[in-house]
Formats: structure tokens, sequence, C-alpha cells
């Protein structure tokens, strides 16, 4: 009898963690069809976008193909790629950038991505990657006459592990969210289900990485300020906004908490 007690028990906790995490969600709602208005189709990224930053110029980089551990891909042997699209253009269409310079595209998992303009209009990408589920960051920079992406380096660190999206600064100077869709799916399912607020922001700088803010449930997107002086960070899970000050030092400290409506859908 005793060896049948400790399966049910564990059944019943993990249906009340799985039956809690779904309200917090919402994962059970249904949704209403919406008429899309003015938005339409752009044909090319067939395989899903995850990010998209967008120079002054109104050149946008996108990238695509992000696959997740444990859940479906909608192209599972096709490597990830990076987009550009002219939103000047009545009517803008995507065109796939090529990668140089002896960067491992067979392995591509492109995640958040952030741009960068040096005093001399240079353009740099910074992309968030998974090669074979771990994480790297990978600098790339940008060639508008060829249309292509010529990588330069890859970043790694121990506190870059699991990273979602990403905000350049300066050079190699980023702010960074962390997750851990890519390290332990059991700690992401305990975080995103039972609120343990294990995730952080991060600085990181050729001289410096550390912590700079903490207690996030789910965060995802990050931006700044045009002022410069405020960070915002999305945690998802909590369907709310931080607004955060920036410190001298690169700390953050929390100023405010926005909440943002119950339909909304932000990305990173």
């Amino acid at each position: 009898m005793g060896k049948l007690v400790v399966p049910t028990l564990l059944g019943a906790a993990l249906a009340l963690i799985v039956a809690f995490g779904r309200q917090k969600l919402n994962a059970s709602r249904e949704v209403e069809p919406v008429e899309p208005g003015n938005c339409q189709l752009i044909e090319g990224i067939e395989n899903g976008s995850e990010d998209i930053d967008v120079l002054p110029s109104g050149l946008a980089f996108i990238s695509s193909g992000l696959k997740y551990p444990g859940m479906p891909s909608f192209a599972p042997d096709k490597p990830g790629q990076i987009f550009l699209m002219d939103l000047n253009k009545p009517n803008p269409h995507v065109q796939e950038l090529s990668i140089s310079n002896g960067f491992d595209k067979a392995s591509f998992n492109p995640h958040g991505i952030s741009t960068f303009i040096d005093e001399d209009h240079n353009v740099y990408l910074y992309v968030v990657n998974h090669p074979h589920m771990e994480s790297t960051l990978e600098i790339f920079k940008f060639d508008e006459q060829q249309r292509s992406l010529v990588h330069l380096k890859t970043i790694e660190h121990e506190l870059l592990k699991s990273v979602n999206d990403i905000l350049v600064l300066g050079p190699e100077q980023f702010y960074a969210t962390r997750d851990h869709y890519f390290t332990k799916s059991c700690l992401m399912l305990l975080e995103m289900l039972i609120d343990l607020r294990w995730t952080y922001v991060l600085y990181y700088s050729p001289k410096e990485v550390k912590v700079v803010a903490r207690g996030f449930n789910s965060p995802n997107g990050i931006t700044i300020s045009p002022d410069k002086k405020y960070i915002y960070v999305a945690d998802v899970a909590d369907k709310n906004i931080h607004v955060m000050k920036i410190h001298d030092n690169r700390d953050l400290t929390l100023l405010k908490l926005e909440m943002f409506w119950q339909d909304a859908i932000l990305t990173s």
C-alpha cells in the first residue's frame, strides 16, 4: 500500500502545479479571432520570427528559426537565419543575410538580437545563439553593400547561460535577460509554474560581468529609454514591465512596475 501512496501524492502534486501554472499563464484561455487590420503577411519567414531590431534608417534585422529544447520546431533540420527588411518600402519583403568568415551556420540557433552603430556609421549585430542547445553571444558586422554579415567574435561566459534577449550599449557592452530554457527544463518549469524567481538581468563588458537586477519570474524583452537613463524589462509571466534606473556603475534600481493588459502579447 505504501508503494502506491508515494506515486499518488506525486501525481497529485504535479497536477496542482500544472493547474496553477495554466491559470497563471492563461494557457487554457480561448483566444478570440481578430481581424489583422492594416497588417500584411510577410512571406519568407515560414519558420517563425523571434526578435527584431530596427535601425534609424528603417532597415530591420529579424532572427528566425529558434528551436527551444523539448518543443516542436517548424523546421527541425534547418538552421536558424537572420533576415533583413527595408521598412521604407511600401510592400517590404525579407532577404536572408549570408554569413561569412568561417561561422558555423549549421548549428545557428538565433534568439534575441540588438544592433550598435559606431562613430564611423558601421553597423554591428549582436545575436544570442544557442548552438547545440548551449548559449553564446555572436557579434557580426553588417556589410550593407553585399547585404551580408561578417562574423567577428563569439562571447561565452558562465553568467551568459540561457540568455533570452540583449540590449547593446557600446562595443562589447550590453545588458541581457536570463532564463533557464537552455539550462535545465525542470528549473524552467518550476520558475514558470510555482513562481520561483531565480532569473535576472546581467551586465557584460570586457572588464566586468555581473548580475544587476534580480527577482524576475520570466524576464523577456529589454530596451532603453531615449535619454539612456532607464531600462525597461518585460516579465511576461507576471504581466508587468520593470522600470529601472541606470547608475554610473551600470547597476539597476527598480523604480516602479507597470502592468500591461492581460490580453496583450509582448515579445522579446
